[in-house]
């Protein structure tokens, strides 16, 4: 083979003259460094603090947002609920005023009305003593206490019942995601495991009966959701609430519907063949 490098002598570098182009060792040598020194994923770095004004008391207050293209979406559960890399966003969603209590979904908190605002100053605020969070990132602890107190907000302003609805539906999203990241060294892991479990089941029904309700009394789109995408969400919430004749008839309403696309369709399908396992267990 001639020697690819042949011409080198005249500046002395003769001795390197044998040198490999593409040599194996170096590029994992290369391709090891580069990984080393990849920075870890740090959930600090993917949010910041928002400056809101809130709608209740007029003062104004920061809290804690998710960056926008910062966490990669992987995949949606059959409810709908958004798996992420790394993280879970779904822990900022509720904002909370530290001054009077108020709270709801990002999605909500604009919107309140004067005599919505008179009854959380009334039954919150006159009682409300502050919230405690645990550190520069939310936990699952301090996201639960978030939303939950964004429910009973909306309880207190007599909100639609979808907003109740799909609080209810976000509070199970964060209850699967803490026990889905819960140490497998925490006492009594089990127990805590099936005590999780059963609270989002509690809230994925309360959410079914409230979604169920809206659905004939208000107006699409509901929750940033079509007819066809709630239609879904509903036959796969009466199917965790053991509703499985209900879940069924949902189902035939998306696979029955010319507005559906193959995509929904599929889901659909999928779910059909959730409730008949569901059956047979």
């Amino acid at each position: 083979m001639a020697n690819l490098f042949s011409g080198l002598e005249a500046f002395g570098l003769n001795n390197l003259s044998g040198m490999d182009i593409y040599d194996e060792k170096e590029k994992d040598a290369a391709g090891k460094v580069a990984q080393d020194d990849k920075p870890l994923f740090s959930e600090e770095d993917t949010i910041f603090d928002k400056t809101f004004s809130c709608p209740v008391c007029d003062k104004e207050f920061k809290s804690k947002m998710v960056k926008s293209g910062k966490v990669k979406l992987l995949n949606l559960d059959a409810d709908l609920r958004p798996v992420y890399q790394y993280m879970d966003p779904l822990k900022y969603d509720a904002i909370v005023c530290p001054h009077c209590g108020f709270a709801a979904l990002n999605r909500f908190f604009n919107y309140v009305t004067n005599a919505q605002a008179g009854l959380i100053k009334t039954n919150i605020s006159a009682s409300f003593k502050g919230i405690k969070e645990s550190g520069s990132i939310f936990s699952y602890d301090d996201a639960l206490s978030r939303h939950k107190l964004a429910l009973v907000n909306s309880i207190v302003k007599k909100s639609k019942t979808s907003e109740r609805a799909y609080t209810c539906l976000k509070i199970a999203w964060i209850l699967r995601g803490k026990a889905e990241t819960l140490p497998k060294d925490t006492p009594n892991y089990n127990k805590q495991l099936e005590l999780m479990e059963q609270e989002e089941i509690d809230f994925i029904s309360k959410a079914y009966v409230g979604f169920d309700e809206a659905f004939s009394k208000e107006t699409f789109p509901m929750c940033g959701m079509d007819e066809i995408t709630m239609t879904l969400l509903m036959a796969e919430l009466a199917r965790k609430s053991d509703k499985f004749d209900e879940a069924s008839r949902w189902v035939s309403r998306v696979l029955i519907s010319r507005e559906a696309n193959e995509r929904i369709k599929q889901k659909a399908r999928e779910i059909k063949d959730l409730i008949k396992d569901s059956k047979s267990v």
